[in-house]
């Protein structure tokens, strides 16, 4: 198969992507406002890949935004249960279930050649599965103590090769990696 398939997120200096009850605040403080964040830039990150792959939980999240953030790509929510998408986001959101390898050849067979997963359960079974190639990982210097992990428990494994890390001013540290397939190791 050919497509590729990056996480670009946020975590918690202790691992968390979010508080308990999916919270995302903590990552909007005061103190971490800069004028130059060092590193891959969201809106970069954004303008190389072809699509969003996220979870309905993730998905809920984002419509409690003001505004839709993805107004020129395509998302894909992941859930066996069904999704009811607000009128306007008819269009521009598409609801499948199956595992990962499936949803990434649905995907690829669309022409997509490099998705961005969002979302702690769907980067982790897209991880699982050996699908991701590239993790980018801006730590933001707060310890939350519990929350949503990035990973959880991923069962074996997995090597990843150092890309590249950047310091902000602001405490913000990237770090990109490279995903070594499984069968390298």
């Amino acid at each position: 198969m050919d497509i590729k398939c990056s996480v670009f997120i946020a975590a918690s200096v202790d691992g968390f992507i979010a508080r308990s009850d999916g919270d995302i605040e903590w990552l909007h403080q005061p103190e971490y406002e800069c004028p130059t964040l060092k590193g891959l830039s969201y809106d970069e990150f954004m303008a190389s890949v072809d699509g969003l792959v996220m979870g309905r939980k993730t998905l809920d999240k984002v419509l409690s935004f003001p505004d839709w953030p993805y107004e020129n790509k395509p998302v894909i929510v992941l859930s066996r249960l069904g999704v009811t998408l607000p009128e306007s986001l008819h269009g521009k959101v598409d609801v499948l279930a199956g595992d990962p390898a499936f949803i990434a050849e649905q995907l690829a067979a669309r022409g997509m050649k490099h998705l961005y997963i969002d979302g702690g359960q769907t980067i982790q079974a897209f991880l699982g599965a050996g699908l991701i190639n590239e993790i980018t990982i801006t730590r933001i210097p707060v310890l939350l103590g519990r929350g949503i992990s990035l990973f959880g428990p991923l069962g074996d494994e997995q090597s990843l090769r150092h890309i590249e890390s950047s310091v902000s001013d602001n405490g913000f540290v990237q770090s990109r990696y490279q995903v070594v397939p499984r069968t390298a190791n």
